[in-house]
């Protein structure tokens, strides 16, 4: 991590160096990689003659104390050098070393649950989705159930480079998640998504326990990173409707994306189960046909148990497709779903439907999604010991065509790899609760690239739908009590350019043009490393944490001015207010009262993102009611807008 690297990571926001361990993906800050849950890692090394001749470094050691839903996470750019990071069911928290396997620093976050759970297949029940980290602040955040008098969930910040806490957390979701007078109880509740990090929000997702017992619900937590008293949430109306794939909440950048599953006693009237839900910033959700999509026959869905939610939701876009931005689900009907994310539709037939040829379920996994220059993919691990891959035409609308199933044991989540974007794509899957080892298929045909290697290659304790990830020529795997390392036969798992390591170079936008946003973002990452960073290992509990840098202040916005309401209804109308220079984003308050004595449920400090109207919904026919707005941005909020009186029409 010496002055070079500097020197060097100038270049890479022109250029992709062909060099490997030196364009080779970094900073694996999230499941599955990125944003869409694509779980696409960009590695020069991944030629399919290198990843042939993949083994398991027996000098990583990788020793934790746990079990392991978790994906670990690849973190560079801090003082004890590149990190991966894991967490496990015992709720214990860890750095090791991405060279040795030995520990940086490790927490542990009170004592996981064993017992008085209603139901349940996981026990102990500590930390079970993925970890997200924000690199700006070097905050890892992630979410853990804790034993107590009350068993509570709660989502800690802690820093990333030392595993303290950082002020003002944790949030404790009991006594701050309501939605519509629901309150979040933390006894029915399990988390088993990967965190998602949007635009200064961190989003959880929450599902039921494994056997549909007990009064939960489909959850989504927001938390702003840096105030995390302000906490918005959604749930499904019904009971039921639990997020449960490993994938957790998705998102285009955005946007925020989740599928339910089946929900109970609605009647038949849909109640947020069986479907994709499309999240605003807060989360907030609309409850227009626009922000769901379920299928005509959601309702027998419910009644069967066979949830459209059976895999978490994958972004996917499609050149040259109409619709070309889509959303997909992968339901336990054995049906796959395209759905157009910018207008999902409500309950109506999707964009495209396919029913999986191995006639497998699918559940509890993440799907992948990837290009090549035959078109593009999606790729899933079903029930069925099968890795199947589809594609995706560029057609007006797009349709789903079969492109290979490959015979594979157990129940893992596939990731994929791809030296340029588009070429050399790998497709990976560890047989977890199956053979226990990798395996690598080619993206167009599913011919085997690895087979899964020798004795040394084979992992113990692996858990039902976890992923694995890649970073430096490296892939990394959490499993039962261990972190496993495979590398390839010429891969370096640590920044180690030199000034003279310069190579052929592809202009960046054609990566870009190629790949995710993500992809781009993590290759500069490299410049925020410390030059003088030494790996240390050590066990000792981390040093209180120290203050972050902050960015240089601007000015707080000034208060909006809110405007006449439109398109009043006997249930609801369109607030509006005037746009505010330097402002980032608004806060909405509604009140039958012009005082603002009480809040309409929801409508308390509401987070409308940086929009300049918000339909306001579910009101009582021929009621007077006020609103009011807030803007704000890094440096705080604004005072009070002037109030609007509005009453809606009597029928």
């Amino acid at each position: 991590m010496e002055s070079s690297i500097r020197t060097f990571s100038l270049l890479v926001g022109i250029v992709w160096s062909v060099v490997p361990g030196i364009d080779a993906q970094v900073n694996v800050t999230q499941e599955h990689n990125n944003l869409s849950r694509d779980g696409l890692y960009l590695d020069a090394a991944f030629t399919p003659a290198a990843a042939a001749g993949l083994t398991r470094d027996l000098n990583f050691n990788g020793t934790i104390s746990g079990n392991v839903y978790a994906q670990p996470l690849y973190i560079e750019g801090g003082p004890s050098g590149p990190m991966i990071i894991a967490v496990t069911e015992s709720n214990n928290v860890y750095a090791l070393n991405a060279t040795t396997g030995t520990v940086i620093w490790q927490r542990n976050l009170g004592p996981p649950v064993t017992s008085g759970l209603p139901c349940g297949n996981i026990n102990p029940l500590g930390i079970t989705g993925t970890p997200v980290v924000d690199l700006a602040s070097r905050s890892l955040f992630l979410d853990a159930l804790i034993d107590g008098a009350t068993k509570k969930h709660f989502i800690y910040s802690l820093n990333v480079d030392t595993g303290a806490t950082k002020p003002g957390w944790p949030v404790d979701v009991n006594a701050t998640a309501t939605y519509n007078g629901i309150s979040f109880t933390s006894l029915v509740q399990n988390e088993r998504g990967g965190l998602a990090l949007v635009n200064g929000r961190v989003y959880v997702s929450y599902s039921g326990h494994n056997g549909d017992c007990g009064v939960y619900r489909g959850w989504v937590v927001g938390v702003d990173i840096n105030n995390p008293s302000n906490v918005q949430a959604w749930a499904t109306t019904a009971i039921g409707g639990g997020i449960w794939g490993h994938g957790g909440v998705a998102s285009d950048g955005t946007n925020m994306f989740v599928t339910t599953g089946n929900t109970f006693n609605t009647g038949g009237n849909w109640m947020g189960g069986e479907a994709i839900i499309r999240l605003q910033a807060g989360p907030l959700f609309t409850g227009q046909p626009t922000d769901y999509w379920a299928p005509t026959n959601w309702f027998s869905l419910d009644n069967s148990d066979t949830d459209l939610g059976g895999v978490s939701a994958t972004v996917i876009d499609v050149p040259g497709a109409t619709p070309s931005q889509l959303v997909l689900a992968l339901g336990k009907d054995r049906n796959a779903y395209l759905i157009n994310r910018s207008n999902l539709g409500g309950i109506t037939a999707p964009v495209a439907q396919a029913n999986m040829v191995s006639g497998a379920t699918n559940r509890g996994t993440s799907a992948v999604t990837y290009r090549t220059s035959q078109g593009t993919y999606f790729a899933f691990h079903d029930e069925g010991n099968a890795i199947s891959a589809y594609k995706i035409t560029a057609a007006n609308p797009p349709t789903i065509v079969f492109a290979w199933s490959i015979g594979q044991s157990g129940r893992g989540s596939p990731w994929v790899t791809t030296t340029g974007g588009t070429n050399n794509v790998i497709v990976w899957v560890a047989g977890v609760a199956g053979d226990q080892r990798l395996h690598g298929y080619n993206g167009d045909t599913g011919a085997v690239v690895y087979a899964g290697g020798g004795a040394n290659e084979l992992m113990t304790g692996t858990r039902q739908w976890n992923t694995g990830m890649v970073a430096r020529g490296r892939i990394y795997f959490a499993a039962d009590n261990k972190v496993y390392a495979f590398r390839l036969p010429s891969g370096t798992p640590t920044p180690t350019p030199t000034a003279t390591a310069t190579a052929t170079a592809t202009p960046r936008a054609t990566a870009t043009a190629t790949t995710t946003a993500t992809a781009t973002a993590t290759a500069t990452a490299t410049a925020t490393s410390t030059p003088t960073a030494t790996p240390t290992a050590t066990a000792t509990v981390p040093p209180s944490p120290t203050p972050t840098a902050t960015p240089t202040p601007v000015p707080t916005p000034a208060a909006p001015q809110a405007l006449k309401a439109t398109n009043v209804t006997a249930s609801s109308f369109t607030a509006n207010w005037s746009s505010v220079s330097g402002a980032t984003g608004y806060r909405l308050d509604v009140s039958t009262s012009s005082t603002f004595a009480t809040y309409v449920p929801g409508y308390q400090n509401l987070d409308v993102g940086n929009m300049t109207s918000r339909n306001v919904t579910g009101l009582t026919r021929n009621t007077t009611y006020h609103y009011r707005l807030r803007a704000y941005n890094g440096n705080g909020t604004s005072p009070n807008s002037n109030v609007i009186r509005v009453k809606t029409r009597p029928h």
